[in-house]
C-alpha cells in the first residue's frame, strides 16, 4: 500500500487502479488518497466522479474513461463496490478493450472488495502491464499486531504489546475498526504518549481486567479463581463479550498449544516461528504446557467444541451464557 501512495507522490500516476482482496482497509485507504489528492479542489467538481458499481454499467463508464478533462489534465473515476460488475461477459470484454489503449488523461480506479481476479485470465495480465494490480489480505493476527504497533508509532505514540493484544481480542483482526480507535486515541491521549490498558480502559470501554486477553493468561497459568471471575463478567455483560469470541480465542490458544508439544525446537524464537506468534508470547505456552499435557489439551478442544454447540442450543437444555462458561471453565482446567 504504501509503495503506491509513494509512487504517487512522485508523479508515476498509472492509468488504471485495481484494488482487489479480503482487507479492505488498504482499498480504501489507496482509493482514499487518490481521491483527495490527485486533483486540485477546483477541479475535482468537474473532472472527478465516484460511483458505484451497482449504479453503473462497464460500457458507460469506458465510454467516460475516454472522454477528456473538462478543465485540467486529468480525470479520476473511482468505482467503489466494483465486484458488483463484470456480471456480464460484454462487461469484461469492455475492460479488455480499453485497456488496450487506456486514455492517458484518465485515472480509472476499481475498488473490487472480498474477490480476487483470476491471474490466468488476460484481463489481469491487461492490468499488471497497464497499472497497478493490489490485492489486499487479510491479516493474520500476528500480522495485526505488528501493524498496531507501526500505526500508533507512525501516529507518533507507543502501545505495548498487552495493549495491542487487548484491541486485537476485542475488535478481532479489523484494521478499520482497530484503526478508527485508534485514531480516536490519538486526538484524547497527549502526543507522543504511551497507549496503555488504562488509556484503552477508559476511553474505548475494554475492560483491562475482564477481557479475553486476561482470561486466556488465568487459564494458561492455572488461576481458576481470576479466570472465573474474569466469565462471571462476561456473563453480566454478554452484548460486550459474545461468546463465539472467548471460544475462539480459547480454540486457538489450545490449538496453539497442541502446535507447541509438538515442537522439537522448543526455543523462544523458534517456537515463536513456529506458532506464528511474536516472542512476548512463548512464556505463556510454556508455563500452559506445564499444566496441560498433549492428552488434556486434546480434551479441551474437545470440550470447546462441546461448549460452542450448546451456545448455539445444541443439546444445551435450559443452560444460560454462564451456565454454558462455567461448566466449559470447570471442565478445562481440571
Amino acid at each position: 500500500m504504501q509503495n503506491i501512495i509513494k509512487d504517487i507522490k512522485n508523479g508515476q500516476i498509472k492509468p488504471i487502479y485495481f484494488l482487489a482482496g479480503e482487507e479492505t482497509f488498504f482499498i480504501d485507504k489507496i482509493s482514499q488518497y487518490i481521491e483527495h489528492h490527485l486533483l486540485p479542489e477546483e477541479a475535482k467538481g468537474f473532472d472527478q466522479m465516484v460511483v458505484y458499481g451497482l449504479d453503473v454499467n462497464l460500457p458507460d463508464l469506458i465510454l467516460q474513461a475516454r472522454r477528456f478533462p473538462m478543465i485540467g489534465n486529468r480525470q479520476v473515476i473511482i468505482v467503489k463496490e466494483a465486484q458488483h460488475l463484470f456480471k456480464k461477459k460484454a462487461d469484461q470484454e469492455a475492460l479488455e478493450s480499453y485497456l488496450n489503449h487506456p486514455a492517458d488523461s484518465t485515472v480509472l480506479v476499481f475498488n473490487y472488495k472480498y474477490k480476487k481476479l483470476d491471474k490466468r485470465k488476460k484481463i489481469y495480465k491487461q492490468i499488471q502491464k497497464q497499472g497497478v494490480y493490489f490485492e489486499s489480505k487479510k491479516l493474520y493476527e500476528k500480522e495485526t499486531l505488528n501493524w498496531i504497533i507501526a500505526t500508533v508509532k507512525s501516529m507518533q505514540h507507543s502501545i505495548d504489546l498487552k495493549s495491542a493484544q487487548m484491541l486485537i481480542d476485542y475488535l478481532g483482526t479489523n484494521l478499520s475498526k482497530i484503526y478508527n480507535e485508534l485514531n480516536k486515541l490519538d486526538i484524547i491521549i497527549p502526543p507522543q504518549s504511551a497507549i496503555t490498558p488504562d488509556i484503552i480502559e477508559t476511553n474505548i470501554g475494554i475492560s483491562k481486567d475482564f477481557n479475553n486477553f486476561e482470561l486466556k493468561s488465568a487459564i494458561a497459568a492455572g488461576q481458576y479463581i481470576k479466570a472465573q471471575k474474569i466469565i462471571n463478567y462476561f456473563s453480566a455483560n454478554p452484548k460486550e463479550h459474545p461468546l463465539v469470541m472467548t471460544f475462539a480465542l480459547l480454540y486457538n490458544f489450545f490449538r496453539d498449544l497442541f502446535i507447541y508439544h509438538t515442537l522439537n525446537d522448543k526455543s523462544k524464537f523458534a517456537a515463536a516461528k513456529a506458532l506464528g506468534i511474536n516472542p512476548y508470547f512463548v512464556q505463556e505456552f510454556q508455563l500452559a504446557a506445564q499444566k496441560y499435557p498433549m492428552k488434556k489439551v486434546t480434551q479441551n478442544i474437545a470440550y470447546l467444541k462441546d461448549a460452542d454447540l450448546k451456545s448455539k442450543g445444541v443439546a444445551s437444555g435450559s443452560m444460560t451464557q454462564s451456565d454454558i462458561l462455567n461448566e466449559l471453565l470447570f471442565k478445562l482446567m481440571h
